[in-house]
């Protein structure tokens, strides 16, 4: 992984951690979520008839993608409505790692050196450390597994993507298309499962949710495109530090504890980024 692509994803990571910091902000999490997936629909349909329609062989993963991406939005909105922004995120993002390199090293022909598989490793062991405070402090068990779930479709929407860019070969061109299928995916589910009051969004709800919308945009087109230059499981892990981001902005931000464990668990995490440019 080059420099530049590197630090390209450092700071798409810390764009993510920031969208998600301004959706636990969000009186309604599910709310602020749906004006972002609408946000981005809008965007990625612009951008992507700018771009051009996708090839027959792309739309598959199209379709694959926006199911994923809509899944791991929906578990991640009704997890942040039962925990902290720095308990619910590591879970969220910190099994993701380990389950893209599995699938990578068994079905993929991405070539990995020794140190950036025990970076991975070290940032997997610190994001999961970084999480355990939920089943020991007086937090909402619930958030557990709906984290968990989110984590799942992470990994999900890592793969595809990564393999659907790379046969797109335009990586912008297949964000674009993937946001418009999201929002068309995602909005009469979360509608079905909460109603049409979820639609009863503030103007301050839809600045936020503006913004934390081009946010997202922005980190994902970053990363998918970094997934084209360079092993979807390396992108996928150096994307796992917005964890590091997120527990500053909880700490910083939204007065939340930092303990030893969190403190470890940061530094896991920082050794990890550093082993994967060795």
């Amino acid at each position: 992984m080059s420099l530049s692509v590197f630090l390209a994803v450092i700071a798409a990571a810390l764009l993510h951690a920031s969208w998600n910091a301004v959706v636990k902000l969000g009186a309604s999490k599910v709310t602020i979520m749906l004006v972002i997936t609408l946000v981005q629909g809008a965007a990625g349909l612009v951008l992507g008839i700018y771009s051009g329609w996708p090839a027959a062989e792309v739309i598959p993963w199209l379709l694959a993608s926006g199911v994923f991406h809509s899944a791991y939005k929906i578990f991640l909105a009704f997890a942040y409505e039962q925990g902290d922004l720095s308990r619910v995120y590591p879970i969220a993002r910190g099994a993701a790692p380990m389950m893209v390199l599995g699938f990578s090293a068994l079905f993929l022909s991405d070539a990995f050196q020794f140190p950036e598989v025990v970076g991975i490793v070290i940032l997997g062991v610190g994001i999961l450390l970084m999480g355990r405070g939920a089943l020991l402090s007086g937090e909402s068990r619930k958030l557990v597994p709906l984290a968990l779930c989110s984590a799942v479709a992470t990994a999900g929407y890592s793969i595809v993507d990564g393999i659907g860019a790379r046969i797109a070969e335009d990586a912008i061109m297949f964000v674009a298309w993937m946001f418009v299928l999201d929002a068309l995916i995602f909005t009469p589910v979360i509608v079905a499962l909460r109603g049409t009051a979820i639609f009863s969004a503030s103007q301050r709800t839809w600045v936020q949710g503006s913004l934390a919308a081009a946010a997202s945009f922005g980190s994902y087109a970053v990363a998918v495109w970094a997934m084209t230059q360079a092993p979807i499981a390396l992108v996928a892990a150096l994307r796992e530090t917005s964890i590091l981001f997120a527990v500053l902005i909880g700490w910083l931000v939204f007065g939340e504890r930092m303990d030893r464990l969190k403190g470890l668990a940061a530094l896991l995490i920082v050794t990890g980024v550093a082993a994967t440019r060795f």
